[in-house]
């Protein structure tokens, strides 16, 4: 089987590296010439001939590469968490999604794949069979999901890894006119994550907000309220105090 990965970022990087690991070669192929008005039709005809094609490109460029694509006997597949199926058109009758749920970066490339979550839908069942196996080379981890649950899983991952990411770096941006080092929050943050493995998030809440410490939590926006996090500590607040199940909890 031949498998090309169009577009050489963090995604595509990473597959390639992974597929590779798994004795499986791949061809990885830049995207932009294939739309650079220049280079473009140099680059189609220098186009691999391939029985999978997995498109690692951007959202906003995804269906601008897909059309330059012509292989109606393959196998197309994206890797987004957002974009209809309905992106491959009628001239790509064998087409789905393939969406590995994890942050990649083409600085640090991940060796392990078996506890990653693939998550695939096709547009026929022979689709799906032939995307549940390629996916299989990779992780057991294989879930079925269409464009509506995958959407809200992408919103979920945006919450769980990008927004607790930002908040870590408003974290480190308060610590910084203090001798304490960002470092000295790991092992609160280790334990955090560590909880949510055998508990439900809002079970695992602690803080002033879920205690209604009312005191603290004034005397904490007094000192952030010359900051931009002034009113987002307050909001956040608000959340906590609203979904708080457990007020009387001591000792949070």
């Amino acid at each position: 089987m031949k498998i090309a990965i169009i577009g050489a970022g963090s995604v595509g990087t990473n597959l390639h590296h992974a597929f590779a690991l798994k004795g499986v070669q791949t061809e990885l192929v830049h995207a932009r010439p294939l739309t650079d008005e220049k280079t473009s039709e140099e680059a189609i005809k220098q186009l691999p001939t391939a029985d999978v094609y997995v498109y690692t490109v951007a959202d906003h460029a995804l269906r601008e590469v897909v059309a330059v694509v012509h292989a109606p006997k393959a196998l197309h597949l994206h890797t987004s968490g957002t974009m209809p199926i309905e992106v491959f058109g009628e001239d790509k009758p064998h087409a789905g999604v393939f969406y590995f749920l994890q942050s990649f970066s083409r600085t640090k490339l991940i060796d392990e794949w078996s506890s990653i979550p693939c998550f695939i839908e096709g547009k026929n069942i022979d689709d799906i069979a032939a995307i549940y196996s390629l996916a299989q080379v990779l992780t057991s981890r294989i879930y079925e999901a269409n464009q509506h649950d995958r959407e809200r899983l992408h919103i979920a991952g945006v919450f769980s890894n990008n927004y607790t990411n930002l908040m870590y770096r408003i974290a480190a941006e308060i610590l910084q006119d203090t001798h304490i080092p960002f470092e000295a929050l790991l092992p609160l943050i280790d334990n955090t994550a560590a909880k949510v493995h055998f508990m439900a998030p809002k079970d695992a809440q602690t803080g002033p907000a879920q205690r209604g410490d009312q005191a603290v939590m004034n005397h904490q926006w007094e000192i952030l309220k010359a900051t931009p996090y002034a009113e987002l500590y307050r909001a956040l607040a608000a959340l906590i105090e609203k979904g708080r199940s457990h007020p009387d909890r001591p000792n949070e």
